[in-house]
């Protein structure tokens, strides 16, 4: 399935999900030898292959005290912590834990080291060479013997990952995204009824190599920055083979799971609760911010159950449901423990850049401008939304979330922008610019969402704004889900599409490539804005178009050269050109109490490690 079209329009669930539940082949398995810390032991690597290691002892933890323990809810069981599988934020927040990738994310949605230590791109930018740290270390964890150490976490363990990931048999959620890989797609469509020799050619094939044992190298489809990004996602974290080959779909269950990062799976008890403990072999403790050496994370699907466990001190954070966000953010003593946080999703106004009147950029400029976004998440949606003047939030790589010198109408005042006032008499200028002082001469315009109450209310205030501020009929309508989808799909007609609809988009990437390019980039994106003219427009200071720009940064290793290409993409999508209105960014609103100093990752999961707890307050 095309990675816009998984991703793109996830309208029905959004509201739901993100601000409910975001809280909503060949070779022969290694043998697992339990080593001991008294003496050196022969460990056998590979069948013929016969090494001295010195095991080096494991450190011995403080028993004279409790463990600094961090108390939170999942809000629901996990579908799966195996790294291919992960497809919820339960899931990944356990799989950030436990698996380190060769590269992670700062808040922000910067790439940063963690597994490897450095990478290079070819000239051509089509092979990536990451070099991997020497001191990782594969564990296993048992209550009754303890942490035996395995052996090191090498390239070979990337390379298994990878193409395990781009197997069809392994059922991968994620796997477009490692398209740019060459070979994994072909393997991912091969029937899995294929012969044994033709899916190991297929896997051969795959475009991943390990130069030596700390050294791994990427073959690319085509020239991609944000490839960084990819090596790090959950699916290519890197893997112990021999277990997940012993153990096949029970590898990741305690007792069995052999891991590498932070923390080590304690326990599992499903339908209850996960326990993570320190893993006192990972290398990165030193330099970690954190103090956290256990993690009790419950299973609670009642966001009034997890809300009254934080009140009566049992729980350190929860999500805040909307339902209760207005309540809370009143209340003298929650308030001050209360934190909103976008989520990697957006909403917007899309609008037909091919159909008269709003493919005349003007009439879109002031359709935008005429949205009373501060009004609308106060009023309305009530759930701590974040007004928008981009497509992308904060937390997406080349986001110019925020910035005022692009689409300041948009912003509150507060922010540095125009404000609803100055915003609404500008519309209304550029409105009567383009021949429709007043509304006057302006047909109708159709406004249509999905058949949803959270929809149906922001629809409704929308098109009530274009009235009252433009003087503009609007006629709204609703769609039960898959008709909606269909409507907006690129085979309908000119004349069946609606000149505005609701554009809902949630991203997998932390990376601008997955958000303008892949969706608004018309040579190579989805292009639901059928706005092909306004994507070709040179309208650029020094010349060049939206597409030239993604193109350019899709292209580009420089992260400065990418973010300044995609910055002036954003303000040619929502401001020079106004194909969409931005509208705002989903948010989560969690409590924390006091003793508790957190750090928010909302696209890779929650790094336990960079938290502390004031133990003694506590």
């Amino acid at each position: 399935m095309n990675f816009s079209k998984r991703a793109a329009w996830l309208g029905l669930l959004i509201a739901a999900v993100l601000l409910v539940n975001a809280c909503s082949r060949s070779r022969e398995a290694e043998k697992v030898v339990q080593e001991t810390a008294l003496a050196p032991q022969t460990v056998v690597v590979r069948e013929t292959v016969v090494v001295e290691r010195i095991v080096e002892v494991t450190p011995t933890p403080d028993l004279s005290r409790a463990p600094v323990t961090l108390q939170l809810n999942l809000g629901g069981e996990p579908i799966s912590i195996d790294p291919a599988l992960v497809s919820d934020n339960a899931g990944l927040d356990v799989v950030e834990s436990l698996f380190l990738g060769l590269t992670s994310l700062d808040p922000q949605g910067n790439v940063e080291p963690r597994l490897a230590t450095a990478w290079t791109v070819s000239d051509d930018g089509l092979r990536w060479t990451f070099t991997l740290r020497d001191d990782v270390t594969w564990v296993s964890y048992r209550p009754s013997s303890g942490v035996m150490p395995i052996g090191p976490v090498t390239a070979e363990d990337v390379v298994y990952a990878v193409r395990r990931a781009c197997d069809p048999r392994t059922g991968a959620d994620q796997v477009v995204l490692n398209y740019v890989i060459a070979g994994c797609q072909a393997l991912h469509a091969a029937d899995p009824a294929s012969s044994a020799e033709q899916f190991a050619a297929l896997t051969q094939s795959v475009g991943v190599e390990a130069l030596d044992e700390s050294t791994v190298e990427f073959t690319l489809t085509e020239p991609s920055g944000h490839f960084p990004a990819v090596a790090g996602l959950a699916l290519n974290r890197p893997l112990h083979r021999a277990t997940v080959e012993q153990h096949g779909q029970r590898w990741t269950e305690p007792g069995n799971i052999v891991s590498n990062g932070p923390y080590l799976l304690a326990g599992w008890f499903h339908g209850d609760n996960i326990a993570l403990e320190r893993n006192l072999l990972w290398p990165g403790w030193q330099a970690a911010a954190g103090n956290v050496e256990r993690i009790e994370l419950a299973m609670l699907p009642d966001g009034q159950t997890a809300l009254a466990l934080y009140e009566a001190g049992d729980l350190d954070s929860v999500i805040v449901s909307p339902a209760d966000l207005e309540q809370i953010q009143v209340n003298p003593l929650l308030s001050q423990e209360l934190s909103i946080t976008a989520t990697s999703c957006s909403e917007s106004v899309g609008f037909n850049n091919s159909q008269p009147p709003v493919n005349d950029p003007l009439v879109r400029r002031a359709l935008s401008a005429a949205i009373d976004r501060e009004a609308l998440v106060h009023s309305v949606t009530r759930g701590g939304e974040i007004v928008a003047n981009t497509f992308a939030p904060a937390m997406v790589f080349g986001s110019a979330a925020g910035d005022p010198t692009i689409a300041p109408w948009a912003l509150p005042d507060a922010q540095g922008g125009w404000g609803y006032a100055r915003a609404l008499a500008q519309a209304q200028v550029w409105l009567a610019e383009a021949g429709y002082p007043d509304g006057q001469g302006l047909s109708a315009l159709t406004l249509l969402h999905n058949a949803a109450d959270g929809p149906a209310q922001t629809a409704q205030a929308i098109a009530r704004m274009w009235r009252d501020g433009l003087g503009i009929e609007v006629a709204v309508e609703s769609l039960p889900w898959p008709e909606y989808w269909s409507r907006l799909n690129g085979d309908t007609p000119q004349e069946q599409m609606p000149h505005a609809w609701r554009l809902g988009f949630c991203g997998d990437l932390a990376d601008q490539h997955g958000w303008l390019h892949q969706e608004f980039n018309t040579d190579q994106g989805a292009d639901p804005l059928r706005w092909s003219d306004g994507a070709n427009a040179l309208l650029t200071p020094d010349g060049r178009s939206f597409n030239q720009l993604t193109a350019a940064a899709q292209s580009g290793a420089d992260p400065a050269e990418r973010q300044a290409l995609y910055r002036e993409a954003e303000r040619i999508l929502s401001d020079t050109a106004a194909a969409y209105a931005p509208v705002y960014y989903y948010a989560v609103a969690y409590l924390t109490k006091p003793t508790v100093q957190r750090t928010f990752y909302t696209l890779s999961g929650n790094r336990f490690e960079t938290w502390t707890v004031d133990w003694p307050a506590r």
